[in-house]
């Protein structure tokens, strides 16, 4: 059987923990969920380590109540923030002809040894963007062919060191551990993309609360990922400053009358005005035009889509994107905003995205912002034919039925050895106990007895 998986997902909003295993026939198994608040944490970055445990911690507490499973492995996802994408090359040759995992693992770790890094960085991910087998090019898995070089592009991602240890040092006030950490718009790609939109390649941008991370992924591949520092907190920050109202208000604002559409009637009434309250004066409101409102989100929302649309065009990959653009994350929900996306990017495909939905009794998962949640237990626990190095350096085992059924056998095996071991101490403890009720004699003792009894026997005669 698979281990028990712990998924935690550490956004600016909010920390989100499920606790999950692979059940007999490959499908994902909740077994708790939780989620709090964040606090400590902002932009994607851990800013106070204390604040960050408490969330962390609590998340996880929520997400235990409602399973017995001691948590084996855990998966962390980073924020793109501190993060850096590199490529490089290997080859490898091939000394008994046929490729196994063995010059897989040997071409990933050469082409990861021939990157020029960046001291301060550590590695996420190493993932084959192609193999090419002696002549052969665009190979996507060489796994068993034939061959005498093998070959491979790949695509690093980093990120710095300084990152990784602040989410280690939350973690372990709660006593756990990191197994493996996970680009978290590289988690979200594989929870919104279908098979054909991977392969002709797509543009996943994740507007989060206060960052919105973009990632191209083509094939079984990142091929570029970045990320805008700006997120539908800032829409809330522009609505307060500018209408001089408090936090709280400007963001009922934007979730209840936040739109992009033209000519929009909220709720089938002309509402045009409506009153808020002045930031420091509980007594006194202002009441401000709707129209307004709509104008100073249109503003934001649209400086966003032109600073990844420029990311986009400085990345050069925009010709290698046939799947077009996929939005996902919590501003995405925002009414418009693929209409707005089309003018932005007049010339590619448009799609709001929610994540795919794993049943359960716990959470609604095909939700915008489950999307990085939802990606970290498609890449632990959701079988994929590619091979790639984690942030351990270590090739990924993907696992398949024939790997379940060999943990089975080998459990049920152990089992019956535990048995008979048991069976066979029982077998122990019985004999010890009848030798101390009727101890054996010796043949001296043997024959003594039998002499005194012949003795007996000659008196009476």
């Amino acid at each position: 059987m698979s281990k028990t998986l712990l998924a935690l997902d550490i956004g600016s909003s909010s920390v989100t923990a499920v606790i999950a295993k692979n059940d007999m026939d490959l499908k994902i198994n909740i077994l708790g969920t939780g989620t709090e608040d964040s606090s400590g944490i902002n932009k994607g970055s851990i800013v106070n380590i204390e604040e960050a445990a408490n969330s962390i911690r609590n998340a996880i507490s929520k997400a235990k109540r409602s399973t017995s499973n001691q948590i084996e492995t855990t998966v962390v996802s980073v924020s793109g923030v501190h993060t850096k994408g590199i490529r490089s090359i290997g080859s490898v040759n091939v000394t008994n002809g046929i490729i196994t995992q063995k010059e897989i693992n040997q071409v990933l770790q050469i082409a990861l040894y021939n990157a020029t890094m960046i001291p301060e960085y550590e590695v996420l991910h190493v993932i084959p963007i192609s193999f090419k087998v002696d002549d052969s090019s665009d190979i996507e898995n060489p796994l068993n062919m034939n061959g005498a070089r093998l070959e491979v592009s790949v695509y690093i991602s980093t990120v710095k060191k300084t990152a990784l240890t602040n989410i280690r040092s939350a973690l372990s006030l709660s006593q756990l551990e990191v197994n493996t950490f996970v680009l978290d718009s590289y988690a979200t790609a594989l929870s919104v993309l279908d098979d054909q939109q991977k392969n002709f390649g797509a543009i996943v941008v994740n507007m989060g609360d206060t960052t919105t991370e973009v990632l191209c992924y083509k094939g079984s591949s990142i091929i570029f990922s970045d990320f805008v520092p700006v997120g539908s907190n800032h829409i809330t920050t522009d609505l307060s400053v500018t209408l001089h109202t408090p936090e709280n208000a400007a963001e009922m604002l934007k979730i209840k009358y936040g739109n992009l559409e033209k000519n929009f009637i909220n709720d089938d009434l002309a509402i045009k005005k409506v009153k808020i309250p002045r930031i420091g004066d509980d007594q006194s409101s202002n009441e401000i035009s709707l129209d307004t409102v709509k104008t100073l989100i249109h503003a934001r929302v649209e400086e966003l889509l032109v600073l990844i649309k420029n990311k986009i065009m400085q990345s050069g990959i925009e010709e290698r994107i046939g799947a077009g653009l996929v939005i996902t994350g919590g501003m995405s929900e925002l009414k418009g905003i693929k209409n707005l996306a089309s003018l932005v990017f007049p010339n590619m495909p448009i799609k709001i995205s929610n994540p795919i939905n794993i049943k359960n009794g716990y959470m609604n998962f095909e939700d915008a912002t489950m999307s990085t949640t939802v990606g970290l237990l498609f890449y632990a626990l959701q079988h994929r034919p590619c091979f790639e190095l984690d942030s351990n350096k270590r090739i990924i085992e993907h696992i398949t039925v024939k790997n379940i059924a060999k943990s089975q056998a080998f459990d049920l095996k152990e089992e019956k050895m535990n048995v008979v071991s048991k069976e066979t101490e029982i077998n122990k403890i019985s004999i010890a106990e009848d030798n101390n009720l009727l101890p054996k004699l010796s043949k001296k003792e043997k024959g003594k007895g039998l002499s005194v009894f012949w003795n007996k026997i000659s008196e009476w005669f």
